[in-house]
């Protein structure tokens, strides 16, 4: 069956994918779960199948414009592949045992995932790191420092979709020190490997709905095609504090769906309220070289 509503998700989803890497797990997940009504760990098995396809689409795209550093993809890969893996045989054997009754537990760890992502994008929107680099040496230090970052992460996405765009792609900021396009693009060709990995193992174990996934990426593909070719022209540094503001959203809508007693209002009213901050704080920021200068 055709559910606009899901396509529209969908391309909103894919643009956001294409032009931050950020916005697969950590949207989509939540928009399936609060909106379409789907079960936690269908969404979550459902999200990183579509995901596989659609950022091996964006990935492709910025491989062929030279905005991917293989050498720090692969020692990611290296940790997360296995790790992502491992996450969903858990999460799946967490379900058989607890049946239903691991859904509430599914939410929050969703939710605690959603909070880092959101809080992580937000401290990148204000934090400026020093020194960025076009390449990575790829010593033993970073290689090893690649592969345990991947495992870790990769044992989150599996568990609960999140994390694929915005902690690795805090890891290529601050531990790799990548330049911003850079980090879209190694991100984004990094979490088609790590995506394609979880799920095939979601589907494998029956919590993948091929039809939802149909849906969401008949709006996802042109939507991260248009993202990756709108790239070059819109800055991340607006995207982000708006970014983190949906994604802590999201996280309170995901409490608040778990069973936690949190009034309706602080799901638009908070992230307002930071959102706020952020721009201030920002503002203050760029003055200040300004008064100095003066």
């Amino acid at each position: 069956m055709i559910d606009p509503l899901v396509i529209v998700f969908g391309l909103g989803v894919g643009v956001l994918i294409g032009l931050t890497g950020i916005g697969g797990g950590s949207l989509m997940t939540p928009l399936l779960i609060l909106f379409a009504g789907v079960q936690p760990v269908i969404a979550v098995g459902t999200d990183l199948a579509y995901g596989a396809i659609t950022k091996t689409v964006g990935g492709w795209r910025h491989l062929r414009s030279g905005t991917v550093d293989l050498g720090v993809s692969k020692w990611l890969a290296v940790g997360s592949v296995p790790g992502s893996i491992a996450g969903v045989l858990l999460v799946d054997r967490l379900h058989d045992r607890y049946g239903d009754g691991f859904d509430t537990t599914l939410l929050s760890l969703v939710a605690g995932a959603l909070f880092i992502v959101a809080f992580s994008v937000l401290g990148r929107a204000l934090s400026g790191v020093p020194r960025e680099r076009h390449t990575v040496p790829l010593s033993g230090g970073a290689k090893a420092s690649a592969a345990g970052i991947g495992l870790l992460l990769g044992v989150v996405l599996g568990m609960t979709s999140v994390g694929s765009g915005a902690l690795v792609g805090l890891a290529l900021i601050v531990v790799f020190r990548l330049t911003p396009h850079r980090v879209v693009g190694t991100d984004v060709f990094h979490a088609a490997l790590m995506l394609w990995a979880a799920g095939l193992a979601h589907l494998l174990v029956g919590n993948v709905d091929l039809t939802l996934m149909a849906n969401i990426l008949a709006g996802s593909l042109p939507g991260v095609w248009i993202g990756t070719a709108l790239l070059p022209r819109v800055p991340a540094a607006a995207l982000r504090p708006t970014l983190g503001c949906v994604l802590l959203g999201s996280a309170l809508g995901v409490v608040s769906k778990a069973g936690a007693d949190i009034p309706k209002w602080t799901i638009v009213v908070v992230p307002a309220l930071v959102g706020l901050a952020t721009f201030a704080i920002g503002r203050l920021r760029t003055r200040e070289p300004e008064v100095v200068a003066a």
